[in-house]
């Protein structure tokens, strides 16, 4: 009783100075602040001098890197529009032998990065690869000179490799669009005598454009955030960049400068998908749920049908895995060895923790927005979900630029106490690797997470108080139980994103550390593409997971996809 008293009277004494809803949102917005910090850091750091090395980047390569991210996004932007709108069409508007399986394996090639199609097929079309080798068998030519061939290192060959992974995004939302268009708007075309192909240009594709625009929008953030595929091609762009600058020169403020000008581009993509989102109310009819029959397909449009939908398949995921799983086989005692078991654990273990902990994280976010409505908390709840649109890279520029601050300042206290310096203690460790994760997948847990938290209906958080229980234990004993299947599907998306992650794992690794990711670019920079074969595939077959229970679900519950940076529906809107 003696030790039980003062806890009693201190917990007391809290709960009267604030009540449960204000800690929440006091809680909401220290996480909000914290996830945020990297973003703040590069954004300040364009009032720094960074002297004669900026003079050096604007004359010199500034230019290079704005162009040749605007033409990846240009080109970009169009591949996936081309490939992910004309597929949805063709799925949702038109029934052709396979088009039942085509709506949920077009998702698929999301699951492969598009460094992995680059060095596979760099090693399939370079001058030695099989393809241009058998040209010159075929037709006797001796050498390049007698014939010309697309140069796959080039932003041409990026525009490609990117295309094929990001198409889903437009794919998934332009199907969804197309699903809940009015019925009588599109049978009102048919009957004026307008075709799949007439009514798709003049009808749906405009009453389609927010999604479209909202997965175009998605796309270009993950083309800015690419650092394989255009470091591999030897393309200069700003995540290359930041590389080069903080490492190749050891510029910190320059780096963070390249990261705030390239944080331009991600909110300009911000503002964009915001807009296209808000508009789409307007775009919903009252007989938005009406089956429009299918428009039937045969003979020669069927086949045309069926080639369009399996091109991005086979391009985008059933080659490079058939020839990453070739190359494993066939040289089993180079790829499975006790290297590659050593970086899978390692992989799976960031993997995990950072799962762990994002998803955490974001149902204390979800939670605590559901218990206070107001603006203040729902800004902060965007904000820090925000992280999604944010380039590896600079999260990574943005994180290590305090984090060594204050391990220089630790070790110099430590250095004056002891006489000894204890090293790196944050910088050099996983911490700072697992935050990085964090700040960047924290959105693919949170959507994840409040979508299921809406599903509860709040007559369940008045029962729970009504018998006398706080906040928190009405979470973990009614709200936590009931999102099993939100939880797993947050873990599962999480997990798999940060095996996947390059440019912060590149940057942020502690020493003599590697992951899976880490290691197939090393060895691809290296041209040993045997060795990178058995990780990058290990890494495909973990990323289809997620991706083929998502597509699945899909195809059953055919208008519950949203954006990954859309918010749920809040509980009112019921």
């Amino acid at each position: 009783m003696t030790q039980s008293a003062p806890r009693s009277l201190w917990h007391t004494i809290i709960s009267r100075v604030t009540p449960p809803v204000a800690r929440w949102t006091v809680m909401v917005w220290g996480v909000t602040v914290l996830v945020m910090l990297p973003v703040l850091v590069v954004l300040g750091s364009i009032f720094a001098d960074a002297g004669e090395v900026w003079t050096h980047l604007v004359e010199t390569v500034l230019w290079r890197y704005v162009t040749n991210s605007l033409l990846l996004m240009v080109g970009v932007g169009i591949g996936v529009c081309l490939l992910g709108v004309s597929t949805a069409w063709l799925v949702t508007m038109c029934r052709f032998p396979g088009s039942r399986w085509f709506e949920w394996a077009l998702l698929l090639p999301l699951a492969a990065p598009a460094y992995l199609l680059a060095y596979t097929y760099t090693d399939w079309l370079e001058y030695y690869g099989p393809v241009q080798t058998g040209l010159r068998s075929l037709f006797g030519w001796t050498n390049a000179k007698d014939y010309w061939f697309p140069d796959v290192r080039s932003v041409g060959g990026a525009i490609a490799m990117l295309s094929l992974t990001l198409y889903p995004y437009v794919y998934m939302l332009s199907r969804v669009a197309f699903l809940e268009q009015s019925g009588c708007t599109l049978e009102a075309s048919r009957s004026l005598g307008r075709g799949p192909w007439s009514s798709f240009y003049h009808v749906a594709l405009p009453l389609a454009r927010p999604a479209v625009m909202a997965g175009l929008s998605l796309a270009l953030m993950e083309t800015l955030n690419d650092f394989g595929t255009v470091q591999y091609f030897g393309v200069a762009t700003f995540t290359t960049g930041i590389y080069r600058t903080w490492f190749g020169m050891g510029e910190q403020v320059a780096a963070a400068q390249l990261s705030a000008i390239l944080m331009l581009f991600i909110f300009s993509l911000l503002l964009l998908e915001r807009w296209s989102r808000r508009q789409a109310r307007y775009y919903q009819g009252k007989n938005s749920r009406e089956v429009v029959a299918a428009y039937p397909l045969m003979g020669f449009h069927a086949a045309i049908a069926w080639v369009t939908c399996a091109f991005p398949i086979v391009l985008g995921l059933l080659l490079p895995a058939g020839l990453l799983l070739h190359m494993t086989l066939t040289h089993l005692d180079q790829t499975l060895d006790n290297d590659f078991f050593g970086l899978s654990s390692n992989s799976l273990i960031l993997a995990s923790i950072t799962a762990a902990i994002a998803v955490v994280v974001s149902i204390l976010l979800a939670y605590g927005s559901r218990l206070n409505r107001s603006r203040t908390i729902q800004a902060g709840v965007r904000l820090a979900a925000m992280g999604y649109g944010v380039p590896g890279a600079v999260i990574a520029v943005g994180i290590l630029i305090p984090v060594i601050r204050l391990d220089q300042g630790i070790a110099n206290t430590v250095k004056g106490f002891t006489g000894q310096s204890p090293g790196l203690l944050i910088s050099g460790t996983i911490i700072a690797l697992i935050f990085a994760y964090l700040v960047r997948f924290l959105a693919v847990s949170f959507g994840t997470i409040e979508s299921g938290l809406t599903k509860i209906r709040p007559s369940l958080d008045n029962a729970a108080r009504s018998l006398g229980c706080s906040p928190l234990e009405t979470l973990t004993r009614v709200h936590v139980p009931l999102m099993g299947g939100s939880l797993l599907t947050a873990i599962m998306l999480v997990f798999v994103d940060v095996m996947k992650e390059l440019p912060a794992t590149l940057v942020m690794r502690p020493f003599n550390f590697d992951t899976l990711a880490v290691r197939v670019y090393q060895y691809a920079s290296d041209e040993r593409l045997v060795e990178a074969s058995a990780p990058a595939l290990m890494i495909l077959i973990v990323g289809l997971i997620p991706v083929v229970a998502l597509s699945r679900q899909i195809a059953r519950s055919p208008t519950s996809s949203s954006s990954p940076l859309s918010p749920a529906p809040s509980p009112s809107s019921k």
